[in-house]
């Protein structure tokens, strides 16, 4: 952006830059806006398979309040070791965390049924899980060279991929009302469109803050119109709390193999979406790629973040890639909007009522601002993807291993004759995608001879960059 009252295009491409507070805070409530949702969702998941959740009567209900309380907070306590750091934790970036959904079909299995007793084993393998995460940024910057743009651009596609089907979901009503008839609803894609329409008005129509805060502002229009179709309800703003603190060891600490086994499985698949979150904000803001510094201090700050959250009775943290696409779309490269945003994130960890008040916007509303967000999630693995030198040989190593790794996230059935962890593993798509690129990327000949993919192309042998010899 080029107005002088939010900042000039080189300040705003400065993570150190901070645009005075009366546009600061406004983009970064924007961005708890844009994650808010997905952040509470999985302990709302978690305790409903333990059997105290919605609709579940059971007298251990209010834990279910705590533990989203307590992924409100330790997500802002998350947040903030990446953007102020200490020490060597924390990339000193607009990184924000948030509870991951990765870590939820090791989580379900462990807690089926079995009630609050259970979740002492989830926090056993978070701590743990953790922590090895944590020790992975030991080595995640040695390992920088085998993850050149050709795989860290995939890692983002792929997770752009991934979220843009919760979007529509989101839009069309959420997965709760699938099979039902108010699932794709004139009414749902009504709200969810006027999200939509307004952001993108504003962003290609208008200005400085309107611009730069069209998802804001598109959310809050669809919330209007939400309210006046009778779709918000503020019955759980009277049932919160004014004021909690966090509870250590609130359900206990029991550690089982299955768990840590789990858990530290997932850890991998969780840095190596950070290595791309990482990339794709440097990428996607200030137009240059992360430094290993930068990714090593994520990668501390992404398990110190988790294991802490564990002590406290919340869910494992990973960076957001939602958030990657708002400062894509944004422009605003800043920490400091980000660390208001984590202020934010803990007030309402404090004081349930304001996530209450948040929790009142309709699912579709928030569904039509992540459909923006998610694809410019998309938009910028794809830009990572430019810098490839698209030989033939890159694009072999693309194709296989876009192919498996897209096609067993959606089809997750064909290895159900795997063990239950290394399935899980292998259908999140991410892992598989990226254990591909890189074991092709280091073994492969430099280049494959013309003969070597014109039979297998259809006709679309591709004019990128390097894609013939000799040019």
């Amino acid at each position: 952006m080029s107005d002088a009252s939010i900042g000039t295009p080189e300040q705003l491409r400065d993570p150190n830059y901070t645009p005075p507070l009366i546009k600061a805070v406004p983009l970064g409530i924007q961005h708890v806006l844009a994650m808010f949702v997905s952040n509470v969702t999985p302990a709302i998941i978690v305790c409903g398979a333990a059997g105290f959740g919605f609709g579940s009567n059971s007298p251990d209900f209010p834990q279910m309040i705590y533990m989203i309380q307590m992924s409100m907070f330790f997500a802002g306590i998350a947040t903030l070791f990446q953007t102020i750091g200490m020490g060597p934790v924390g990339a000193r970036l607009p990184i924000v965390q948030g509870t991951s959904f990765a870590f939820i079909p090791i989580m379900i299995p462990l807690v089926a049924g079995k009630g609050v007793d259970a979740i002492a084993v989830l926090m056993g393998g978070i701590l743990v899980g953790g922590l090895f995460h944590a020790a992975l940024g030991l080595f995640i910057g040695k390992l920088r060279f085998a993850l050149p743009p050709l795989v860290t651009g995939l890692v983002v596609t792929m997770i752009g991929l991934a979220l843009v089907r919760v979007g529509v979901q989101y839009a069309a009503g959420g997965v709760p009302a699938i099979g039902t008839p108010e699932y794709g609803s004139l009414l749902n894609w009504a709200m969810a469109g006027t999200v939509i329409l307004v952001t993108l008005g504003l962003k290609f129509f208008t200005r400085g803050m309107l611009s730069v805060s069209a998802v804001l502002v598109g959310l809050l229009a669809g919330y209007a119109v939400a309210f006046a179709l009778g779709q918000v309800s503020f019955g759980n703003v009277g049932r919160a709390a004014s004021f909690a603190l966090p509870n250590p060891l609130h359900f206990g600490l029991e550690f089982s193999v299955a768990a840590i086994v789990g858990f530290c499985a997932m850890s991998f698949v969780s840095a190596v979406e950070t290595v791309g979150d990482v990339s794709g904000i440097t990428k996607g803001g200030a137009g240059r790629e992360a430094t290993d510094k930068e990714i090593e201090g994520a990668t501390y700050a992404d398990g110190l973040g988790t294991a802490v959250s564990g002590l406290f009775g919340a869910l494992p943290n990973t960076s957001f890639s939602q958030n990657v696409g708002l400062i894509a779309m944004t422009g605003v490269m800043s920490r400091g909007v980000v660390t208001i945003g984590a202020l934010f994130l803990i007030l309402c960890g404090l004081v349930p009522k304001v996530g209450a008040v948040i929790s009142s916007v309709p699912i579709e509303v928030l569904g039509g601002g992540v459909i923006v967000m998610f694809g410019m999630v998309v938009a910028a693995g794809i830009s990572m993807l430019s810098d490839v030198n698209w030989n033939r040989r890159n694009m072999v190593i693309f194709a296989i291993a876009l192919s498996l790794g897209l096609g067993l996230q959606l089809e997750p059935d064909a290895l159900q004759y795997l063990p239950q962890t290394l399935k899980v593993l292998a259908t999140s798509g991410i892992l598989p995608a990226a254990l591909i690129a890189i074991v092709l990327n280091l073994v492969l000949p430099e280049e494959l001879a013309g003969e070597s993919t014109e039979e297998v192309s259809g006709g679309m042998s591709g004019h990128g960059k390097g894609s013939m010899p000799g040019e």
